[in-house]
């Protein structure tokens, strides 16, 4: 059985709604089973089902941050191997 850890304690400043939806929007696009924490969304996959790639897994929470309107508040980003983490965009300073 594999697993992929999606960290969104940062996206856990938004309300608990946004959580469930992206719950909801990965278990309906990756056929896994989806399971929330207070700090991370683990997806597990059983041996005869096909685990997304990484770039594809990318594209899909990218895809939802658009979905959302929160693109312009939050990035994407591949941790270690199937780890990735929503974190918050950073002002810049002038």
């Amino acid at each position: 059985m594999s697993e992929i850890v999606i960290e969104i304690s940062e996206l856990r400043g938004e309300d608990d709604e946004t959580i469930k939806n992206l719950v909801e929007f990965l278990k309906g696009r990756t056929n896994g089973e989806a399971k929330a924490t207070s700090s991370q969304i683990i997806l597990s996959y059983t041996e005869e089902a096909e685990v997304p790639s990484r770039s594809h897994m990318r594209v899909l929470l990218r895809k939802f941050l658009h979905k959302e309107e929160l693109k312009d508040l939050f990035r994407v980003i591949v941790g270690k191997e199937n780890v990735f983490v929503i974190k918050e965009i950073k002002e810049r300073k002038e």
